[in-house]
């Protein structure tokens, strides 16, 4: 029987593995599109044996969302680790946008891309797809409202985070064919004026509990 002491390198030989797994998977994404991404593929560019790659995920829809889920998860601690540098006050506001615009044209954007539109006929990944979609679209609208560092409890501001992370991602769409920068770099800066506006309590309404006058 295995030792702990033999234990503990499997494991971690066993992550490393599936590590590998995942970011093969994104880079064929972006390279070779969905058609292209096979099992094969993505254990040949891993260094994994087939057999190694089935045993950690048996279909190619769990593999390509276990890998739309980790890069996910990666990329949030990345902006939180971005956005820790930012400086406080008005120019924060700008800087998480820009932070988040960059989300939406990177690569995890693109491979997402290649899997939504593969979903609309492809049932299996579309059941695997939609739930991970779901969990993927709150957890980008938390982030945003805690990047923002804004109060969702206050009317219009879960409206506002919600469109700005719309806009973004159209513009991603909008940028994957041909060099949207000048285009986009405009209307973000329209839409940060806008969305400031929108999230700057108002100066003259009354705080809760204070007193109104007669």
């Amino acid at each position: 029987m295995p030792t702990a002491s033999t234990r503990v390198p499997q494991q971690e030989r066993s992550r490393a593995t599936q590590a590998r797994l995942l970011e093969a998977t994104v880079e064929c994404l972006v390279e070779h599109g969905w058609s292209g991404t096979t099992t094969t593929v993505v254990a040949a560019r891993a260094g994994v044996s087939r057999g190694a790659q089935l045993h950690h995920y048996p279909t190619r829809a769990a593999l390509v969302t276990a890998a739309v889920t980790h890069l996910t998860e990666r990329r949030a601690v990345e902006l939180r680790t971005e956005a820790a540098a930012l400086p406080a006050g008005p120019r924060r506001l700008d800087g998480v946008v820009d932070l988040l615009a960059a989300a939406f044209t990177g690569p995890l954007f693109v491979a997402a891309l290649e899997l939504w539109v593969a979903a609309r006929t492809d049932a299996e990944l579309r059941d695997a797809l939609v739930p991970l979609e779901a969990r993927v679209g709150r957890e980008m609208h938390r982030l945003t409202v805690e990047l923002l560092g804004v109060d969702e409890r206050r009317p219009g501001v879960r409206e506002a985070v919600q469109a700005t992370l719309d806009l973004l991602r159209g513009l991603g769409v909008a940028n994957l064919l041909s060099d949207d920068s000048t285009r986009r770099a405009a209307l973000l800066h329209t839409w940060k004026r806008q969305l400031a506006a929108l999230l700057t309590p108002d100066a003259g309404a009354p705080t809760p509990g204070s007193a109104r006058p007669h």
